[in-house]
C-alpha cells in the first residue's frame, strides 16, 4: 500500500493538478481519486471529482507554464500521507509552495488537504 499512496502523490501533483489538458486531468481524477472525494484548501472545501475537476482546470488556468515539483520524500503513516511542494516556471525557483495531505480510502484518494506555505502569485 505505501508504494499506492506514493504514487497517488506524485501523479496527483502531475496529472491533477499539474495538467493542461482538461480530458487527461479528468481521466487521472477518475483513476486517482473516490467518486465522494473532498478537497480542503485555503480557498475552501471541494466536494466530489466534478467539483475537482473544475477547481483544478481554474487553477491551472491562471499559471498554465507553471510546474509541480515534489520537495521531499513522501511520509506515509498507515492511509495518510504528505508531500511537500513547489510551483513555478520550470528551472526556476518557486512563486509558491505548500504540503500535500492525503487521506486514502480503497487505494484512492479520499481527502486531500493543501497547504500553503507562501501564497501563489
Amino acid at each position: 500500500m505505501t508504494d499506492r499512496i506514493s504514487e497517488l502523490l506524485f501523479r496527483n501533483l502531475q496529472e491533477v493538478f499539474g495538467e493542461g489538458d482538461a480530458t487527461r486531468r479528468r481521466a487521472a481524477i477518475e483513476e486517482l481519486y473516490t467518486e465522494d472525494c473532498m478537497v480542503y484548501t485555503p480557498m475552501g472545501a471541494i466536494a466530489g471529482q466534478d467539483a475537482l475537476d473544475k477547481f483544478s482546470g481554474d487553477l491551472r488556468a491562471t499559471h498554465p507554464h507553471f510546474v509541480y515539483t515534489p520537495h521531499s520524500k513522501p511520509q506515509i503513516l498507515g492511509n495518510a500521507a504528505r508531500i511537500a511542494w513547489g510551483s513555478g516556471p520550470r528551472g526556476e525557483a518557486p512563486d509558491y509552495t505548500g504540503w500535500d495531505v492525503v487521506i486514502v480510502r480503497d487505494e484512492k484518494i479520499a481527502a486531500l488537504y493543501v497547504f500553503l506555505d507562501t501564497a501563489p502569485t
